[in-house]
């Protein structure tokens, strides 16, 4: 599997990264997708304190076992819960930040995170504090790189230029062009995207017909809508699952995409659909008939 640099940072990273949130909660399950996804060249895996509530990282911890030091492992901050109580807040305070980067390492199994993202973020943050103190994790050699998970464009443009993060996730897909306008800015500022929600749901998937049926819309788009772009892009590609990806990977400024998998069987689909992503290089179609989303407020 290709690699793509990460922003102006020393670490390159598998074209799709493996997204902890679907993993089981039962090892041996999350295991095998696990031993899957490295067997492919899949090199990045993306979690965050958050999911399961601290589950995730333990598992995945579990699993790397001496194969971590081959692994970008990226996880997240700034979603607090409290063990045994149900629910959690936004805290992005640098005593929390400090707090909570021990508790994933910890969990992790390791001495270091490749990439630690902040988890959101709003515009009243303390964008020095936060940016301090992602920048003395680095120092301590607790964390590689720092980045977020956002695409509020006020929460980037504060952050971006004051920081020397490397990452942003973004939700990105054909359904959902919202980032192109500002893939420049963030690739100026040194950094790359990392998107999720690349097959929209499972729209932009093979199964794209049963999934319109039981949605009720998607960013703006009626149900009614979706069905006729999706069965129009249908008519001119062979596999929307290929066609979501490769609508992905051919921006620049986009170094992965991060694909969860809840059973091997569905990893192996997202590997299938990259071999044959290569292979698109027409992309026309897919841009005219997507060009005129209605988009949703992002929240």
């Amino acid at each position: 599997m290709k690699k793509r640099q990460l922003g102006s940072s020393d670490l390159f990273i598998s074209e799709i990264s493996l997204g902890g949130m679907s993993l089981s909660t039962d090892k041996d399950n999350a295991a095998n997708i696990v031993d899957m996804a490295l067997d492919a060249g899949i090199n990045t895996i993306d979690t965050a304190d958050l999911y399961d509530f601290g589950v995730n990282e333990e598992i995945i911890g579990s699993i790397l076992g001496k194969r971590r030091q081959d692994i970008v492992l990226a996880t997240k901050v700034g979603n607090r819960f409290t063990e045994g109580v149900d629910g959690w807040h936004w805290d992005a305070s640098p005593s929390y930040i400090k707090e909570a980067v021990r508790a994933s390492l910890k969990r992790l199994g390791t001495d270091y995170i490749d990439v630690y993202q902040l988890h959101g973020g709003t515009i009243e943050d303390d964008w020095d504090g936060i940016i301090d103190t992602f920048e003395g994790l680095k120092k301590e050699g607790l964390i590689r790189e720092y980045g977020i998970s956002s695409i509020r464009p006020n929460v980037l443009k504060r952050f971006l230029p004051a920081s020397s993060a490397k990452n942003v996730m973004m939700q990105y897909s054909a359904l959902d062009r919202r980032p192109e306008e500002w893939l420049d800015f963030v690739a100026s500022e040194g950094a790359s995207v990392v998107t999720r929600g690349t097959v929209a749901k499972g729209l932009l998937t093979n199964e794209w017909a049963e999934r319109v049926r039981r949605s009720n819309g998607y960013n703006g788009y009626t149900a009614e809508e979706l069905h006729t772009t999706l069965a129009k892009l249908a008519d001119h590609y062979d596999d929307l699952h290929a066609l979501a990806l490769a609508f992905n990977l051919k921006e620049s400024a986009i170094a992965s995409t991060v694909i969860g998998a809840s059973s091997p069987q569905q990893l192996e689909e997202t590997l299938v659909a990259y071999e044959k992503a290569a292979s698109i290089t027409d992309l026309q179609i897919a841009k005219e008939l997507t060009k005129n989303e209605q988009y949703t407020d992002h929240r």
